[in-house]
């Protein structure tokens, strides 16, 4: 093997490590056990909302914005949880986790960004991170946890249904829920936890104008 080929083989190889590691490409997900997003569908905004005109949208409200927990101790889980409020048997906000929310809930009243109503997944750490955010969540079916997977289609109709009504003008509705209900009525790739998506709802969809990880609301105004 001359340098040359040499050179491009380790380039190539380096190039797939990389989409495998860093870029949550549709096979990488699937090799991880995660199923791809459904065709024609994808949680990255097709058109995104430059910030300044994203804030003044919200400002008038009618939006729904649905947020992934903060950050959690990934070295607990729930399977050993008997209920939604078991929350000694269930992953939990971290300290950062709950420092991230009240950040949101701050900088939703520092940009006068009107909320109306909270819902939550009943699990403890999406409630406490609508309550630490917004001082209220309603338990929501809707937004229950629970896997991707080819079934999740029928099993989250009912959160599409809520992402597709649309909202009164005035106040946004905000969501507080998991990774997964989004990603199997939105595609790839996952929230973050404690970033949301800005949704427009549009009847019988919605359609997604923007993604804003939980320390980046300030820049809004900035933008």
């Amino acid at each position: 093997m001359n340098c040359a080929s040499g050179y491009r083989t380790l380039r190539a190889a380096a190039l797939a490590f990389i989409s495998w590691t860093l870029i949550p490409t549709a096979a990488a997900q699937q090799f991880q056990g995660v199923p791809p997003p459904a065709a024609g569908r994808s949680a990255q905004p097709a058109h995104p909302m430059p910030g300044a005109q994203l804030l003044m949208e919200l400002r008038k409200g009618g939006y729904v914005i649905y947020f992934r927990h903060t950050s959690t101790d990934f070295s607990r889980d729930d399977v050993r949880s008997q209920s939604d409020v078991d929350c000694d048997n269930q992953r939990p906000l971290t300290d950062k986790g709950r420092a991230e929310a009240r950040q949101i809930g701050a900088a939703f009243r520092e940009l006068k960004i009107p909320v109306g109503q909270v819902l939550a997944s009943p699990r403890c750490r999406t409630m406490e991170t609508a309550m630490l955010a917004f001082g209220r969540a309603d338990p929501s079916s809707e937004a229950r946890a629970g896997p991707s997977a080819p079934e999740s289609a029928d099993r989250y109709a009912p959160l599409r249904a809520v992402l597709s009504t649309p909202v009164k003008p005035g106040a946004n509705l905000v969501i507080a829920s998991h990774g997964n209900p989004f990603y199997a009525v939105a595609g790839a790739p996952y929230l973050a936890e404690g970033e949301a998506a800005v949704i427009r709802p549009l009847g019988k969809d919605f359609e997604i104008v923007a993604r804003v990880r939980h320390d980046a609301w300030r820049a809004l105004e900035n933008n």
